[in-house]
């Protein structure tokens, strides 16, 4: 699987309260539609497919949320393309091929929503990684 673009249509954010009380934070993604686009400019054995998205990011007890909506066009295999249009009429998709959708969605909103709760003042929906001062009682010898 390729990822050939990505776009933003909709990016919201708003904050609602100013407490910082018992915060959970969900997220949710919804693919809204996935089809095939018709290849005019070249010849390939690959498959092209449009897939339209939401993801949202929702601090409860309605405190925040980001909403996102957008949609990417990525490569498959012929076989791989026919078996997510097929399972796609049922509105399922391929287990392994959802992971790697869900990732290429996770990729691209999670650092546009970082930057966005920097610029509004929420806390970060995902953990930041931290450097810690090493304790010197638990040091490893190799010998």
């Amino acid at each position: 699987m390729k990822l050939l673009g990505f776009n933003f249509t909709k990016i919201s954010i708003e904050k609602k309260d100013t407490r910082v009380d018992k915060l959970k934070i969900n997220t949710k993604i919804d693919l809204k539609e996935i089809k095939e686009v018709e290849q005019g400019l070249f010849k390939t054995k690959e498959k092209l497919i449009a897939i339209n998205f939401n993801y949202s990011i929702e601090y409860e007890p309605e405190f925040a949320k980001i909403y996102f909506e957008g949609g990417f066009v990525i490569s498959l295999e012929s076989k791989d393309a026919k078996e997510l249009l097929k399972q796609w009429e049922e509105k399922k998709t391929p287990d392994d091929i959802r992971i790697k959708i869900f990732n290429i969605i996770l990729r691209k909103t999670n650092v546009k929503a970082l930057q966005l709760e920097e610029e509004i003042g929420l806390p970060f929906h995902v953990s930041m990684p931290i450097i810690r001062k090493q304790d010197p009682t638990n040091q490893n010898t190799e010998t």
